[in-house]
């Protein structure tokens, strides 16, 4: 496994204005986004209780997830009424073109001081690397908590393969890593040649991405051991301007 391209607290934003993207260990990450490991441990519990994913049209069931969407402005995060998540073909040619009405993120969760922590300092990060954006406009973000398992045998964080997600920031938070092997993440120039492949294994690290300048993908997991049944737990939010990637825009 390769080590992740670690930036510091202090060159995180260059990494990202210079190369599409940036990763922090935890330490980075909660000293930037003021949250802590008491708080982080308090959203844990909900990746052992997620739903299946109903909508994987490979036929699998390795992939369990909620969904929640929210607006940021302003050092402000405000929850929006439940709503599917919609994708063009463009962005997912395996499930773009549906509305995927996948089970909320519990009420409990969103009220917790360090998840909207989160989203706030995600917020302030896509002010400052998308100066473009009318300031004062909100960020239309969407949060999805995912866990892929191994019960069956592979389980695969992308099944759409590389892909944009058609927003303009993704932060891809590693939650836990049980009893696998795999997994690995792999980001590239979206109109060029380089590219960089690695292995997110601390809990609450996190990759940040310009998604407009890098396609990203994660490679299948298998079990650690034969039998053996593990589990990457991920939690990905994005930030678009504009407005939600809707089927009617």
């Amino acid at each position: 496994m390769f080590s992740p391209p670690l930036s510091t607290p202090d060159r995180y934003l260059q990494d990202l204005a210079v190369r599409g993207f940036a990763v922090l260990d935890a330490s980075a990450m909660q000293a930037l986004s003021g949250t802590t490991e008491a708080g982080l441990a308090a959203l844990l519990p909900d990746w052992d209780q997620l739903p299946p994913d109903e909508y994987l049209r490979d036929g699998g069931r390795y992939r369990q997830r909620r969904h929640a969407s929210f607006l940021a402005q302003a050092g402000d995060v405000r929850d929006v009424p439940y709503r599917p998540h919609w994708q063009p073909v463009d962005y997912n040619a395996l499930h773009g073109g549906m509305q995927r009405w996948f089970a909320p993120v519990a009420p409990a969760t969103l009220a917790q001081p360090d998840w909207r922590a989160l989203l706030r300092w995600l917020a302030q990060v896509a002010d400052i690397i998308h100066p473009a954006h009318v300031a004062g406009e909100p960020w239309y973000g969407e949060a999805h908590q995912f866990r892929i398992d191994t019960e069956v045998g592979i389980g695969r964080p992308t099944p759409e393969g590389a892909h944009r997600d058609g927003v303009d920031v993704v932060a891809v938070f590693l939650v836990a890593r049980h009893a696998i092997k795999g997994g690995e993440t792999r980001v590239f120039e979206l109109d060029g040649p380089q590219g960089q492949r690695f292995t997110l294994e601390q809990p609450w690290s996190v990759l940040l991405m310009d998604d407009e300048r890098v396609i990203h993908e994660s490679t299948p997991i298998q079990p650690a051991e034969d039998g053996g049944h593990g589990h990457r737990d991920t939690l990905v939010v994005t930030l678009r301007a504009g407005g939600f990637l809707d089927p009617i825009a």
